[in-house]
């Protein structure tokens, strides 16, 4: 077989395969809405860390006592924890408030936000950081 051929082949497919990772990332702006910011105190339910973001779980009770479960979208796992964000900041059973933007498609799902502990310690699991999220309404 002739030495180009091969070569060309080996860079085209090497070629697509960048290329498929490049278009599985995706955008959060495309998911979330950032002129729909979000606030919720809650009990952390679950927590997966893993690629390509984080994600946690937090249930929400509403003042009739009803429980909603929140999901909070943040960084990939190694940028998380370059920012203080480790696989032992979160615990299960633990209360927390959260900031965020919530899902374009009006789930109970949000991205961006500031996690802040009943001591008041505060860690930054998304991409924003404090002041650069608007109050939630």
């Amino acid at each position: 077989m002739n030495h180009k051929f091969v070569t060309v082949i080996a860079s085209g497919i090497g070629l697509l395969l960048i290329s498929a990772s490049l278009f599985g990332h995706h955008s959060d702006a495309a998911q979330f809405d950032v002129s729909k910011p979000v606030k919720v105190t809650g009990v952390v339910k679950k927590v997966e860390w893993t690629n390509p973001h984080i994600w946690f779980y937090v249930d929400v009770k509403d003042e009739t006592g009803k429980v909603t479960t929140w999901g909070f979208s943040g960084l990939p796992p190694g940028m998380a924890m370059r920012k203080g964000f480790t696989k032992d900041t979160l615990k299960i059973g633990e209360t927390v408030a959260v900031q965020g933007f919530r899902a374009k498609d009006g789930s109970n799902n949000a991205s961006g936000f500031v996690l802040t502990f009943a001591d008041g310690r505060q860690v930054f699991p998304g991409a924003l950081e404090v002041g650069t999220i608007p109050a939630a309404k």
